[in-house]
């Protein structure tokens, strides 16, 4: 019975088969598993230093612009708790002084437009510097941020739109574009 078996597969009672049926159960060697690991690891270590650099551009330019949302954060909301006819507030200096300032525009005619934001340049009176740790400075000298705001007025006259832009001054290390943040709010004449 098994030697009819064996001549219907084609094969002679008494002769193994030894061809390709032997080899399929020898497996993988462990010279072609060291290979298989020597060619892994030099893939891996040639594509390290793009993930590493990806990794360390993320971190600080997310840094950065959770930062810059902030300081326009803290701008606007300084400027919105003036009243809305102020002109005389002075907000580039932290606590906002009394006087010597600009403020709100003071009583602005329907339409006018104060202070300056990117791309302009900044309008004195409407900019303001930061240190790496967001301290105000008295000047651009060592900062890391720009603040700048405007103002500006609809055409009745009863609402005043605040625009701060913080802008990220770029340092050595920072790779990738400046992140900067802007910012709007508007303030009516009944608030």
């Amino acid at each position: 019975m098994a030697g009819e078996l064996l001549s219907t597969m084609g094969i002679k009672p008494g002769k193994r088969r030894r061809g390709n049926h032997a080899r399929s159960d020898r497996g993988v060697t462990l010279i072609e598993t060291m290979m298989a690991g020597l060619i892994l690891i030099i893939v891996v270590v040639g594509l390290l230093p793009v993930f590493v650099l990806g990794f360390q551009t993320t971190e600080q330019q997310g840094d950065v612009a959770t930062r810059t949302t902030e300081y326009a954060q803290d701008k606007i909301e300084s400027l919105v708790t003036l009243s809305f006819t102020d002109a005389a507030t002075n907000t580039t200096v932290y606590p906002p002084a009394t006087s010597g300032g600009t403020g709100l525009g003071g009583v602005m005619a329907a339409s006018a437009t104060v202070g300056a934001v990117p791309p302009t340049a900044p309008a004195a009176g409407y900019v303001d510097y930061l240190d790496a740790n967001g301290n105000l400075l008295l000047n651009s000298t060592g900062a890391y941020y720009r603040r700048q705001w405007s103002i500006s007025t609809d055409s009745t006259a009863t609402l005043k739109t605040i625009t701060a832009v913080v802008t990220f001054l770029q340092v050595a290390g920072i790779k990738g574009l400046a992140p900067s943040t802007t910012l709007v709010c508007i303030k009516s004449s009944g608030l």
